[in-house]
């Protein structure tokens, strides 16, 4: 998968996708969405809808770059029950990124930065490590978090 590059840009080639589903299972929804982010999908999610005659239905929504929309097409028609795709350009304006580690008791958890004119906006710590922290040491996921923050705290400060 081509991932954006991490400096901060404006990407005016971007396509939104989206199919109402409402005869579909929840597996094959998990299914596809994994089908999607392997083919290339920058990102899909799931919104929960009321369609024709009330009944309850899924928007399945996809973000891709332009020359991904015929295998994007291709997947939700082979994998999904849908009869029709709407989509819609998309202008992204991404954040520069960067990666550090912190480096907790337990081990080393990667977080990731979005800087915007030069000032860090956001931080988060990467979820899988954490989690394989937690289970490695037996201890709340939330523990992991609140060491992380903490230390991001100090550095900071410093």
């Amino acid at each position: 998968m081509n991932h954006p590059p991490n400096h901060e840009h404006i990407d005016d080639q971007m396509i939104k996708m989206e199919v109402n589903l409402d005869d579909i299972s929840g597996e094959w929804l998990g299914y596809v969405m994994d089908l999607l982010f392997e083919s290339g999908a920058n990102d899909v999610f799931y919104t929960s809808i009321f369609m024709k005659k009330n009944r309850p239905g899924v928007l399945l929504q996809l973000l891709c770059s332009q020359q991904m929309i015929p295998e994007m097409k291709k997947i939700l028609f082979a994998e999904t029950t849908t009869l029709g795709i709407r989509y819609y350009p998309l202008t992204v304006h991404r954040l520069e990124r960067s990666f550090s580690k912190v480096h907790l008791l337990w081990g080393a958890v990667t977080v990731k930065k979005g800087v915007y004119g030069g000032q860090l906006m956001q931080q988060a710590p990467e979820f899988e490590d954490c989690r394989k922290i937690a289970v490695e040491n037996n201890i709340p996921l939330k523990q992991v978090y609140e060491e992380v923050w903490k230390c991001l705290g100090e550095e900071k400060e410093n």
